[in-house]
């Protein structure tokens, strides 16, 4: 009995322990689900954390080889031409050129001439810095090789306030011939130039300085007689020019300047002539006056210049004299002059160099730029009867882009010593980068 009633107390408690076993196992099933659950959730999260943290030290240190590699190494622009920069700015190269493709066609007067296709430029240019200084090397295949064709070539300094410039360059002197051919307002430039007054010695072997300001230039070259592929001499030269513009604002400036040159021809020089193409390139030519080399004679030649950009206008004029020394009776003087002037037709304002003291194109909107030129042009022996040549020039420029301009020229030339009217059509394509 007694076993009997032991028996039944503990299955009752068997029971009661199942039933409350049973009772609570979902409950507790659910607790231990979620449990394990978060559990997961937190060797997950501590997973991030480390993936984090190691992907941080990735994106930084990958952020500091990308600004190593961006401080030391050059940087290329292709606008343009090609430049590279050096990391530290302390070294500079870049590589541009120009191509001018010129058709000629004449109306014939008494002259002999042919029309023709030509390039009259095709140039190459290098030019930067090295170890703070200067240099440029341009080579025009249009007018030769080697030294033929050798334009600018020099090395320049920035010393007290200005430029020291060694080499072959233009002297200081005459405003349209310091202007670049890709910016001239006629396909040519005036008598009062290499074109006419210094035939022959646009580039010359020497040194010069040059200091500009806001409104102002003072320049001074001294050189030999000799272009790059003259024969040695030793004749001497030297040539300066100041200029001042009173009015310098983004839409209006007027300019004046002035400028003289010296030439003395000595053991070796070649001859020093000004001779004119008064009905355009390879058209006919007239000498004007000559200064032998063997003479050992001197060229002097002093002028003033003036010109303005006001909106879409502009004009520019010089008159220089020049005296040519002859070795038997009295000096030869020549005089030269011109005035020239255009009209943007759809806007567009001729911008003024302050640093050379010249004006360059304008600048080229989306639509392209369309300019009306115009050009009287003389210059005379004052020595010799008749001695006198003039031409006057029609033209129109258009600028499709920064790089890429049409020119269309007319030129009527009047020889006064020979009576010859001869006229020119002439149409240039050009590119410039």
């Amino acid at each position: 009995m007694r076993h009997t009633i032991l028996a039944a107390a503990l299955a009752a408690v068997l029971g009661t322990t199942s039933l409350s076993a049973t009772a609570q196992t979902p409950r507790d099933q659910e607790i231990a689900e979620l449990k394990a659950q978060l559990a997961a959730l937190q060797e997950k999260v501590a997973e991030l954390e480390v993936r984090t943290d190691a992907q941080s030290d990735i994106n930084v240190g990958t952020q500091e080889s990308l600004d190593k590699i961006a401080t030391s190494s050059p940087v290329v622009d292709t606008k343009g031409g090609i430049k590279v920069t050096s990391a530290d700015k302390k070294f500079e190269a870049s590589l541009g050129g120009r191509i001018h493709f010129d058709a000629y066609a004449f109306d014939r007067d008494q002259a002999s001439t042919t029309g023709t296709t030509e390039f009259r430029r095709a140039r190459l240019t290098l030019q930067g810095k090295a170890y703070g200084w200067d240099y440029k090397v341009e080579q025009d295949f249009a007018a030769g090789s080697n030294l033929d064709g050798l334009r600018d070539a020099y090395i320049a300094k920035s010393a007290l306030g200005g430029k020291f410039t060694i080499g072959h360059f233009k002297p200081y002197r005459a405003m349209e011939e310091l202007t670049s051919s890709n910016e001239i307002l006629m396909m040519e430039r005036p008598f009062a130039t290499a074109t006419g007054l210094f035939n022959g010695r646009q580039f010359q072997q020497g040194v010069g300085y040059l200091r500009a300001g806001g409104n102002y230039t003072a320049g001074f070259s001294a050189f030999n007689l000799r272009g790059a592929s003259g024969s040695r001499n030793e004749g001497t030269g030297y040539a300066g020019r100041v200029t001042f513009a009173p009015i310098n604002t983004a839409d209006s400036t007027l300019h004046f300047g002035a400028w003289a040159s010296h030439e003395n021809a000595n053991q070796g020089s070649a001859d020093l002539s000004a001779a004119a193409n008064y009905a355009g390139r390879r058209g006919p030519s007239q000498t004007i006056a000559t200064v032998t080399g063997a003479s050992r004679n001197q060229i002097d030649a002093y002028a003033l210049e003036a010109a303005g950009s006001f909106g879409p206008m502009f004009f520019q004029g010089e008159y220089a004299n020049a005296s040519f020394g002859q070795p038997i009776g009295p000096d030869q003087d020549v005089t030269t002059w011109y005035l020239q002037g255009s009209w943007h037709l759809n806007g567009g304002h001729k911008p003024y160099k302050a640093g050379t003291g010249v004006f360059g194109s304008a600048p080229v909107a989306d639509k392209g730029l369309w300019e009306l030129t115009a050009r009287y042009d003389s210059i005379e022996n004052k020595d010799i009867a008749d001695l006198d040549v003039t031409s006057w020039l029609l033209g129109v420029n258009y600028y499709v882009n920064p790089s890429l301009r049409f020119m269309f020229n007319y030129t009527k030339g009047d020889n006064g010593f020979t009576g010859d009217e001869t006229g020119q059509y002439a149409l240039r394509t050009q590119f410039a980068w």
